[in-house]
């Protein structure tokens, strides 16, 4: 009942907000921007290159004409009797099928034929060769006459621009011989598939000699990340077949039926070979479910086979792609896994995937359960926060999240199916964005009262934290840990004895606006000013988990703010200033102290105090930064941290143990990691009441670092103690009897 009332108090410009956003997100969804679309793309890739398997079914092999090869047997292109003895060597080893990812589309100018005619035609000389087998003087008809005697299936390259108006005719290709199954409704087949509009084929000897040829196009998307390839593209009426899936089909040829293209009305859905089906995209299209980066599949290279240097088991019973790895032929793609992947493995990837049924697919239903995500994600966020506050929407919002993107990581790791997380993800991000901002704004409407009200007599922090909770003005405070920060000016009498009223005014004006800054910035709360020093504490009235880390950020930041303000300083008012910090944590009260006509949000206890006197000791030891053990639990990443003493204040029985505290990367008179050890060194001595070899360490230390206050202070104590030795229950501790 009371959530059902919170719903009927949702306020109307949430409601509308969050189901305009909604309805918006779910239009471009629809429509799809190229932009949005990218970002999809680039998202499947994380996905992919999270869950990818890395077996493959240890079946397709690539022969690989690579730098090796083009630095042994010359550059490309070879003479085609080289290529006819590299197939048959393939063939005789017992390869299942060969498929050439190479197209030989003009004749082989090395012939000793081609040349005879072009010496001929050019300067007119007639040569003739002795002692040449008839067979090697045209290698076109060498290489053809190798073709027909083995399972090979040559590669030809379709175009996609529009073809002239008269085109040269070209030889009869193989089509890809499969059954159409059209579902209800369902269109030609043709209408769904890419249309190329022109070829270029392999040499008509050539192709009239293969068993096979499939086109060894690889249609990238638009961001030239190849993730997809047809299987089979429309020309002329007729269906041919990719390379990848021609050569499979030849391998087995004689042994599995025709493939099966199943239709519907929305396109292709899938094609079967044998009892597997493949699932595919409405153009026709197979994501590729991709092994890994280059050279995921078995390489041996041509040079090794031509020279008989490898093992023919290596290729027996198994389908061979003869391809390139070598950067110059230019046949180098970008894949989801690999910026440099050679597109020979395009090829081997479908037969792999084929072989081992391991296929990545988005069905029919996904599209309408990524809408469904969008306005449930979108509706949900708007309820949630139109009745819940901060602290439980943004919990909730990361959990709807997380709930989407592992939903997706499962199904594409667990089902093989991509279910986009990137527009319910953006969803939740811009609803919660705009209706927090929104409600935001709504809400600043509402404490204006407040804020009005109380601002001319608490301060800041209080009017916020009446502004959002109004019953909380009262007396009456809270005790929980705090980090509190003392800061003053050193010498600051002196200084105001040079200077005007005026000017201490405006020198004070200008070193306390930084200063509050740092503060706020690092999630304190200003608690006062007194006199020229600054109070400030943390970890209310707002929970700060990292309170101890952020006050020695806080005072860090004050320190280095300082350096630069004296620059200015030193021009206007033709002094520097210096300050000393204390920073200590532990239980204070915390609440609005006062009388019932002023209230004053601020913090006692005895812990206040011991900050105070720890700002007071940072004078004694010559140390710009002290700060407490207690204080000290997460100090920040490259702060130097010396051990100073072990104390006891003024009205304290407990000794506290108190460190100086450096920036090293901004205080250029910080001191080394080296003395720090030096001193901790000789503390140790100090401690263990090794005096006599204390006051040597710290002797050489003062002569060495003359700057340094506190080592001249040790030497002092090492003598005294000296010639009047502690008693055995000396704990090391000094006793401060002065503020």
């Amino acid at each position: 009942m009371k959530f059902l009332k919170k719903l009927r108090n949702i306020r109307p410009q949430i409601l509308m907000t969050g189901l305009g956003v909604t309805l918006f997100m779910a239009g471009l969804f629809v429509f799809k921007p190229e932009t949005i679309q990218l970002l999809e793309y680039k998202l499947y890739d994380v996905f992919l290159e999270k869950v990818h398997s890395t077996e493959t079914s240890g079946v397709p092999v690539i022969v690989d004409i690579d730098d090796k090869s083009l630095k042994h047997f010359g550059q490309w292109p070879w003479p085609r009797y080289r290529m006819a003895l590299l197939l048959e060597k393939i063939r005789r080893a017992g390869a299942l099928a060969v498929g050439l990812d190479i197209l030989f589309a003009e004749p082989d100018r090395t012939s000793p034929s081609i040349l005879k005619q072009e010496l001929k035609r050019d300067l007119e000389l007639d040569i003739g060769f002795s002692g040449l087998p008839q067979g090697l003087m045209d290698h076109d008809e060498l290489l053809a006459g190798i073709l027909e005697q083995g399972p090979y299936v040559l590669g030809y390259s379709f175009t996609f621009q529009q073809a002239a108006e008269e085109e040269a005719a070209h030889p009869a290709l193989p089509v890809l011989a499969a059954a159409v199954v059209s579902g209800p409704r369902a269109g030609p087949i043709e209408n769904y598939l890419f249309q190329a509009q022109d070829v270029v084929p392999p040499l008509p000897n050539l192709l009239q000699s293969s068993p096979g040829a499939g086109y060894m196009n690889t249609l990238a998307d638009k961001d030239g990340i190849l993730r997809r390839t047809p299987l089979f593209i429309a020309y002329k009426d007729s269906i041919y077949p990719q390379l990848g899936l021609a050569v499979l089909l030849q391998a087995f040829a004689g042994t599995i039926p025709d493939p099966v293209i199943k239709t519907t009305r929305g396109g292709v859905e899938s094609l079967k070979i044998k009892n597997t089906i493949i699932p595919l995209q409405a153009n026709g299209s197979l994501l590729l479910n991709y092994r890994g980066p280059s050279k995921t599949f078995p390489y041996i290279s041509s040079a090794d086979i031509l020279q008989d240097q490898w093992d023919p088991q290596e290729v027996r019973g198994k389908i061979v792609f003869i391809g390139t790895s070598a950067s110059g032929l230019k046949d180098i793609r970008i894949s989801p896994l690999d910026q440099t992947y050679p597109g020979v493995e395009a090829h081997a990837t479908i037969v792999d995937n084929i072989l081992s049924q391991d296929f990545i697919s988005r069905p029919d239903w996904t599209p309408g359960l990524e809408l469904v995500s969008i306005l449930v994600f979108g509706l949900l966020t708007t309820l949630l926060i139109g009745v819940s506050s901060p602290r439980y929407t943004l919990p909730a919002a990361l959990l709807a999240g997380l709930l989407a993107w592992q939903g997706s990581v499962r199904s594409l790791d667990q089902l093989n199916i991509w279910i986009s997380p990137s527009f319910p993800l953006i969803t939740l991000i811009a609803n919660f964005s705009m209706l927090n901002l929104l409600k935001f704004r709504l809400s600043e409407k509402d404490k204006r009262f407040f804020r009005s009200a109380f601002s001319k007599y608490v301060s800041k922090a209080v009017v916020d934290q009446l502004a959002e909770s109004p019953d909380k003005l009262s007396l009456k405070g809270e005790e929980k840990e705090m980090s509190i920060l003392f800061a003053d000016i050193r010498g600051f009498t002196s200084i105001s004895e040079q200077l005007s009223p005026v000017q201490v005014t405006h020198l004070l004006n200008e070193y306390f606006t930084p200063m509050t800054r740092i503060i706020t910035s690092n999630l304190g709360t200003l608690d006062k000013f007194i006199g020229d020093a600054v109070m400030a504490f943390w970890n209310a009235p707002l929970n700060v988990p990292d309170h101890r880390s952020l006050a020695i950020r806080s005072a860090l930041d004050m320190l280095a703010a300082v350096q630069e303000l004296n620059l200015t300083f030193q021009d206007t008012f033709g002094v520097q200033i210096q300050i000393g910090i204390g920073v200590h944590c532990g239980l204070c009260r915390v609440g609005n102290m006062g009388s019932s006509d002023l209230f004053d949000y601020t913090i006692i206890g005895d812990n206040v105090n011991l900050a105070s006197r720890l700002e007071g000791l940072s004078k004694f030891y010559g140390v710009e930064l002290i700060a407490s053990e207690d204080a000290l639990q997460d100090p920040p990443e490259g702060v130097l941290v010396q051990d100073l003493d072990l104390v006891r204040v003024m009205g304290k029985t407990r000794p506290v143990r108190i460190y100086g505290l450096y920036a090293a990367d901004r205080d250029a008179a910080a001191p080394s990691r080296e003395e720090i050890d030096l001193h901790h060194q000789a503390l140790q001595h100090y401690r263990a009441k090794d005096f006599s070899e204390a006051l040597k360490r710290f002797k050489k230390l003062a002569e060495e670092y003359s700057e340094r206050k506190m080592y001249a202070l040790y030497q002092d104590r090492c003598r005294l103690f000296l010639k009047e030795p502690p008693g055995e229950d000396w704990d090391g501790v000094f006793i401060h009897e002065s503020k």
